[in-house]
């Protein structure tokens, strides 16, 4: 995959300076999903495991929403007809997305204005960072269409950002959770103005790009591995992780910038 010459059929995709930015691109419609666009984005999730010129990845929604969910006319109304066999190559295709977003190395940022339910609220969810506007509007609302809250893996990874009690408390009552009380919890790494969400989450992705990148993807691994190590297992874990990062040339880069008191300038290797 080239990510200057990459095509995107569900998306928009622009990339620039180490950062990649996904538009979700029905705005019509608050930016749904469809069987497609999962897979697309799945797909593309993958391949960025071997795309180290994409450091960073912004992820968010046209005309002022992020994204509304599955598509109720193109998804919903399909899953009412299809078998047990379907409706199981359904939801672990979603959940594939999720795997496929915390398996590849680069960090992610969702920047969220609007609404952001269901599926979108997932991708959220998913990714490393989160930044949102003061209208944005998240909910994992599956419990008010008749489904489980643990879709895509939300009972596993969102008691790890918000704690047990408040995610129970959204995956149970469907409702809706603030940006104000996303950024108390900690869902919202940062809430800014509609103005400011776009270049704040473009500083926060460069600033990345621009740092170790091996380190960082090292890092993210490790943040996923070690959620069920027990404390040895993972301190055993980073010291082999750390020890594989000091090989590199970016740690050596670091060092003789700092003799010469200079800001280092990491390549990524």
């Amino acid at each position: 995959m080239n990510p200057k010459q990459y095509s995107s059929t569900h998306f928009l995709w622009q990339f620039e300076n180490g950062v990649a930015t996904i538009t979700l691109n029905r705005p019509e419609r608050k930016n749904p999903l469809t069987f497609e666009s999962y897979a697309e984005l799945r797909d593309l999730f993958r391949e960025l495991v071997y795309v180290p010129e994409v450091a960073a990845v912004v992820m968010t929604g046209a005309g002022g929403n992020f994204c509304s969910g599955g598509d109720v006319h193109e998804i919903i109304g399909p899953l009412v007809e299809k078998d047990m066999r379907g409706l199981l190559e359904f939801t672990r295709m979603t959940g594939d997305l999720v795997k496929a977003m915390r398996a590849c190395p680069q960090p992610t940022i969702s920047a969220v204005d609007g609404i952001c339910v269901g599926a979108g609220a997932i991708i959220a969810m998913s990714s490393d960072l989160r930044m949102a506007t003061p209208d944005a509007k998240t909910a994992f609302l599956f419990n008010r269409v008749g489904l489980a809250g643990c879709d895509m893996g939300a009972c596993a990874i969102l008691p790890r950002i918000i704690g047990q009690g408040r995610a129970s408390e959204l995956l149970f009552l469907g409702r809706s959770m603030s940006a104000a009380e996303g950024e108390r919890w900690g869902f919202y790494n940062k809430v800014c103005s509609q103005e400011e969400l776009l270049p704040a989450a473009y500083d926060w992705a460069k600033r990345i790009a621009g740092g170790p990148t091996f380190a960082n993807g090292i890092t993210k691994n490790q943040l996923n591995m070690e959620w069920d190590m027990s404390l040895d297992t993972a301190i055993e874990a980073e010291a082999q992780a750390q020890a594989i990062c000091m090989q590199t040339e970016d740690f050596a880069r670091a060092y003789h910038a700092f003799v010469a008191k200079k800001k280092p300038e990491f390549e990524g290797n």
